[in-house]
């Protein structure tokens, strides 16, 4: 199966057998989207958050036929999901109006409930000077085009799909010990399809926790819920061939927690979009 094949197929969600159209969803999770280490079997991690977030928000659009861009996305990770089984989507529109549209969707695998999520649509509308805050420019995508990417045994295999380019990394393993821990870098989805909402979800959570930055033995811990923000639909211009510039930046760490941030720029500098993400430490 060729690279955009693979991508699809892990977005796709088809009508469940005997249910009305839309009512049931169902996902088939493959192990190239694990979240464990590629030189182990993908049942060594679990299904990969970011996919799981593009499935819950694709569910919501695709079964209650929503056409207005997504505005905000919150995905509780209830329970681990397994492979061999499929995910089961039910979504359900909370409220629809001209402007603005609510709706919720739960995800499970048999009697197990393993995610749930709600999601605001809304179309932009004309102001008459956007109050955008603008950054200067990242660094430019050729300037970083022989920069290093995410490899080697322990990366996880659903960063097998995704191209990586770091300003000034990566840092995993203590690289950031003593010093702020964020990291920057250009990414975009193997497919170099446009980058549309899915795929952003996608991108979000698609690099390490960034404290695993700034200590060398990393700990362990395990996503309880994460949002995402959409500020401005990505562009050809604002993502060229489906790149955009991502900063991932620790918040908080202790306590039992881990909180994390992640913002996505365009080229111009404009944001796309912010992800907030809770982690329960092991």
């Amino acid at each position: 199966m060729t690279e955009p094949d693979l991508i699809r197929a892990a977005f796709r969600l088809t009508p469940e057998d005997g249910a009305e159209d839309g009512d049931v969803l169902a996902a088939h999770l493959s192990g190239e989207f694990s979240n464990g280490p590629i030189s182990a079997p993908p049942e060594a991690g679990f299904p990969f958050g970011g996919l799981l977030a593009a499935l819950c928000a694709g569910a919501m659009r695709q079964g209650l036929g929503i056409e207005a861009p997504l505005r905000s996305l919150t995905v509780q990770y209830l329970a681990a999901a397994r492979y061999g089984r499929p995910i089961h989507f039910r979504p359900r529109l909370l409220r629809g109006g001209r402007n603005v549209a609510y709706a919720a969707v739960e995800g499970g695998q048999g009697s197990k409930l393993t995610h749930h999520a709600c999601a605001t649509y809304g179309a932009d509308g004309p102001t008459p000077e956007p109050l955008t805050p603008l950054l200067a420019p990242p660094p430019s995508l050729d300037s970083l085009k022989d920069a290093p990417g995410i490899s080697g045994p322990m990366a996880p295999r659903f960063s097998q799909h995704v191209d990586y380019r770091f300003e000034n990394g990566p840092n995993i393993l203590g690289g950031n010990e003593g010093r702020p821990v964020v990291e920057r870098l250009w990414m975009r989805v193997k497919d170099g399809a446009p980058l549309d909402e899915l795929r952003m979800c996608y991108l979000l959570d698609a690099l390490y926790p960034p404290v695993w930055t700034a200590f060398k033995a990393p700990p362990m811990m395990t996503t309880v819920d994460l949002r995402y923000d959409v500020l401005s639909d990505p562009t050809p211009d604002s993502a060229p061939d489906g790149w955009a510039f991502f900063e991932y930046r620790l918040l908080d760490h202790g306590l039992g927690w881990s909180v994390d941030e992640a913002t996505a720029w365009g080229a111009d500098g404009r944001p796309l979009a912010l992800a907030r993400q809770r982690r329960k430490l092991l």
